[in-house]
C-alpha cells in the first residue's frame, strides 16, 4: 500500500526534491496534499504533475488566482495557516514532510503529531521553539518523527541498529559562504555574497543561517531535543567538504560517520523509507577524488551564534523561541537590505535583553513571546 503524504512547503528546495524522490518511487508513494507560502504558480503547476486532494496557499491573498489556476481539476484548493494545520491532520495522510521555514512549522508538526502521523521534519523550527512540547507528542496515538536535515538523519543512521548509549554527537557545519572571509570584512560584505553557498544549492533564508552558523546553532538545540542529550554531548566542527554529514562517538570510543556527496534527496527519501533503503540514482563515492577530509574549530568570536544555542540549553523555557523570532526578523531585514550582515547577530543579542524568559512555556506562551520578539527586533531595526 502507498504512503499517503502531505507535503507542507513543496516549492522550496527540500519540498521540490521531496518531489523528485516521491516520482522516482510512484509505485510506494503519493502525494495527496501539497502546501505553498505565496508562489501559487508554482504550486498550480506541481498539482497538475502529482495530482494531490487538495492544495493549501498559505497567504490568503493568492487564493483566488490559485483557484482559477485549478479550476478545471478535481484537486480542493484551501487557504491560511490554519488550513494547513489540518491537511496536516487529515485521516488521508500517512505522512507528513513539514519543510516549511520558520516558526510557521510549528504548528502543523504539533498537530501531525496529534494525529498519529509520521512526521519527516525538515523544519527545525518546530524543536528550536518549542522542543519539549514536539516531542512529548512522539509515539501519541502512534505518531513518529523522523528527521530530514542532513546532519540529524546522519546521527539517525548511525544510531540505527545500537543499543548501547552514546557518548558524544559531532555535527559538521560547511562554515557557509564566508569560512574563509576575515572577521573584519564581514561588516560589509553583501547580500549577494551571502547567497552564495560554497557547498548546498537552498533557500536564501537558510543560506544566510548557514553563514551565520544560526543554522548549526539551531541544529545544536534540535539534536538535543531529537537524541536527548546533554549540553557536553555535542560538539561542532567546520568541515569545508560536507561529506561527513555528523558523527557519533559510543562509550567505548567508536565513532560512526555518514558520508556521501552533498545530495539531500538521501535524507529525504530515507526519511520516507526508514527502516528500509531504497535506490537513488546517484553516483558511487568516489574517495580517490576526495582525498582530503578536514577538520577545524569553529571561531566563537566569528561565529558568536553557536554559544546562544548552548545558552538556550542551559536557560530552556522559551530562549529557543526568542532566538529564532528574532533571528527571522533580522534576515529579512538583511535580505531586504535593511541592516548590514553583522547587524543580524546584534539584533538577535537586542531581543535576548529585552524579552523576558518564560521557564515553562504552553503553546499559547510560545506564540505570545514569539510576536514580542518580532516586535522588539523590528524596532530595533527600525533605528538602526
Amino acid at each position: 500500500m502507498k504512503q499517503r503524504i502531505a507535503l507542507l512547503g513543496s516549492t522550496g528546495s527540500i519540498g521540490t526534491q521531496t518531489l523528485d524522490v516521491v516520482g522516482r518511487h510512484s509505485d510506494l508513494f503519493e502525494i495527496t496534499t501539497l502546501t505553498a507560502h505565496s508562489r501559487w504558480q508554482t504550486l498550480a503547476e506541481q498539482a497538475r504533475q502529482f495530482n494531490p486532494d487538495s492544495v493549501v496557499i498559505a497567504d490568503e491573498s493568492h487564493y483566488t488566482a490559485l483557484s482559477e489556476a485549478l479550476a478545471d481539476t478535481d484537486v480542493k484548493v484551501y487557504a491560511g495557516a490554519r488550513a494547513v494545520e489540518q491537511v496536516a491532520a487529515a485521516g488521508n495522510v500517512d505522512v507528513v514532510v513539514n519543510s516549511l521555514v520558520g516558526y510557521a512549522g510549528l504548528m502543523p508538526s504539533v498537530a501531525a503529531l496529534k494525529a498519529g502521523k509520521k512526521l519527516a521534519l525538515a523544519n527545525k523550527e518546530s524543536l528550536v521553539v518549542a522542543g519539549d512540547i514536539v516531542m512529548g507528542l512522539v509515539g501519541s496515538e502512534g505518531s513518529a518523527l523522523v528527521p530530514i536535515d542532513s546532519e540529524h538523519s546522519a546521527i539517525f543512521q548511525c544510531l540505527a541498529g545500537e543499543h548501547s548509549p552514546l557518548r558524544r554527537v559531532i555535527i559538521t557545519a560547511s562554515g557557509g559562504s564566508f569560512r574563509d572571509t576575515p572577521i573584519e570584512q564581514l561588516e560589509s560584505v553583501t547580500v549577494e555574497q551571502a547567497l552564495r553557498h560554497p557547498n548546498w544549492n537552498m533557500g536564501a533564508k537558510i543560506t544566510i543561517d548557514s553563514s551565520t552558523l544560526v543554522n548549526k546553532a539551531f541544529e545544536v538545540i534540535e539534536a538535543r531535543w531529537l537524541f536527548d542529550l546533554r549540553p557536553e554531548q555535542i560538539d561542532v566542527l567546520i568541515h569545508p567538504q560536507s561529506i561527513v554529514h555528523s558523527m557519533v562517538e559510543f562509550e567505548d570510543g567508536a565513532i560512526k560517520a555518514q558520508l556521501g556527496t552533498p545530495d539531500m534527496r538521501v535524507p529525504i527519501q530515507y526519511a520516507l523509507s526508514f527502516p528500509a533503503r531504497l535506490e537513488l540514482d546517484a553516483p558511487s563515492f568516489d574517495f580517490l577524488a576526495h582525498p582530503e577530509l578536514t577538520f577545524r574549530a569553529v571561531d566563537r568570536v566569528k561565529y558568536p551564534a553557536l554559544d546562544l544555542a548552548f545558552r538556550c540549553l542551559h536557560e530552556g523555557g522559551t530562549s529557543g523561541c526568542i532566538f529564532n523570532a528574532a533571528n527571522e526578523v533580522a534576515v529579512a531585514a538583511f535580505l531586504n537590505r535593511k541592516i548590514g550582515y553583522t547587524d543580524i547577530y546584534k539584533t538577535i543579542a537586542h531581543a535576548f535583553e529585552c524579552v523576558p524568559l518564560v521557564v515553562h512555556p504552553t503553546l499559547d506562551d510560545y506564540a505570545e513571546v514569539n510576536c514580542e520578539v518580532r516586535r522588539v527586533a523590528e524596532q530595533y531595526i527600525l533605528k538602526r
